[in-house]
């Protein structure tokens, strides 16, 4: 009776064992030195400067274009806490030209950046147990796009 209980406790921690693992981070982002990373990351988002260590989780980002023009939304996974990352954006964006329309920090933190015609939403989250510390997911798209609202039938 000790010995199957003791199989079954075994077992049982094999499994979780085996879900922690594929419920980790893969890290879908460029792998190399972290120059590389770097290197890699400012050929696909231009002019946006990023968080020391921060990584792109590529399934969740859709990024359409690159450099200086790229559009649509980067999922990053940070390793500083949500507070540093809002500070990050809030010093480094206005260093390379990009101005602050509107910064609000609360739970999900929500900066808004534009440089000539573009916009760029930055938005901060507290990262889950087990996961990044932080994720941050940019949006770019055009300033003044042309949005059509949808019509009533």
């Amino acid at each position: 009776m000790i010995q199957l209980k003791r199989i079954q406790l075994i077992a049982s921690a094999l499994v979780l064992s085996a879900l922690l693992v594929a419920c980790a981070s893969s890290g879908d982002s460029p792998t190399g030195t972290p120059s590389e990373v770097q290197e890699i990351q400012s050929q696909l988002l231009g002019d946006m400067p990023l968080p020391a260590a921060s990584k792109i989780i590529g399934s969740d980002s859709l990024i359409i274009g690159r450099g200086d023009n790229w559009v649509g939304r980067v999922v990053l996974s940070g390793v500083q806490s949500p507070t540093d990352i809002y500070a990050f954006f809030q010093a480094e964006y206005p260093k390379v030209g990009w101005t602050t329309v509107s910064a609000v920090k609360s739970k999900t933190s929500i900066l808004v950046f534009t440089k000539g015609d573009r916009t760029s939403t930055i938005e901060v989250n507290e990262g889950s147990f087990g996961g990044p510390k932080t994720i941050i997911t940019i949006t770019a798209s055009p300033k003044n796009a042309n949005v059509v609202a949808p019509t009533k039938k």
